[in-house]
């Protein structure tokens, strides 16, 4: 995978590592920090959840997102709300283009079901996980829970609906060296999966690894796209604005 130079880093790396496919991470990412998902191979997926570092109830609202952006999937421009109607990230770079906001996540059944089963205790580094299983190891290192998973985004994944409500997966949607950037406008705990997605057609369990990168990029300016996109992300960014304030 070579690095996507079209989309330029401005400012000092804090730190990067390399999530292998299928696992799980989570840690804080401070207000006025970017952090990029890179796809180190075709058909990667990342499922996240995002919370309020400082106020853990407040967190990612995936209604609000689409109905305040009049959008269905996530992109370049878009915001992510939480539920009290602040800007919790910001897309501000998107080579994929299209990232799944309605599908959820993969539980463990849905993975036997699929693949079938392979445990730690046979198989160790090369067991199967499912992205909801990682999730709540995650959550558990913060004091949070199962009734703390809420709706997720599935990054890098573009999943259409036609005329009848079929959902359709493009596999192989995101190519290696695909990025993308996301700017948080608050301190927040971003809870990482790379498992694959709940509709990838693939017929073999094959979960990709992303790298994570991180800078100082400072926060939206006056002129932000994301921030002037649509008028209700002008109201989020003051909302969220006011809440560091105080």
């Amino acid at each position: 995978m070579q690095p996507n130079t079209d989309v330029p880093i401005h400012g000092p790396i804090l730190w990067q590592e390399t999530m292998p496919g299928g696992m799980q991470w989570s840690g804080i990412v401070r207000r006025g920090v970017t952090l990029r998902l890179t796809a180190l191979a075709s058909g990667a997926n990342v499922s996240a959840l995002f919370y309020n570092h400082e106020d853990r109830l407040e967190r990612y609202n995936m209604p609000d997102t689409l109905k305040a952006q009049h959008t269905a999937f996530l992109t370049r421009g878009h915001v992510c709300y939480s539920d009290m109607g602040r800007v919790l990230c910001s897309i501000t770079a998107d080579t994929a283009g299209w990232n799944d906001t309605v599908c959820g996540a993969t539980d463990d059944a849905l993975l036997e079901q699929k693949y079938g089963v392979k445990r730690f205790q046979e198989h160790r580094n090369a067991m199967y996980r499912s992205a909801r299983e990682g999730f709540l190891k995650e959550l558990a290192k913060w004091g949070l829970g199962k009734r703390d998973v809420t709706a997720n985004i599935n990054f890098f994944s573009k999943v259409t609906a036609d005329d009848d409500g079929k959902l359709t997966f493009h596999r192989d949607h995101a190519k290696a060296g695909d990025c993308i950037d996301l700017r948080f406008e608050m301190n927040a705990l971003v809870v990482l999966s790379t498992c694959v997605h709940p509709l990838d057609s693939n017929s073999v369990y094959d979960p990709k690894a992303v790298q994570l990168t991180a800078w100082r990029s400072g926060v939206a300016p006056a002129e932000d796209l994301c921030r002037n996109s649509r008028p209700e992300n002008q109201r989020g960014f003051e909302n969220t604005e006011r809440y560091f304030a105080v």
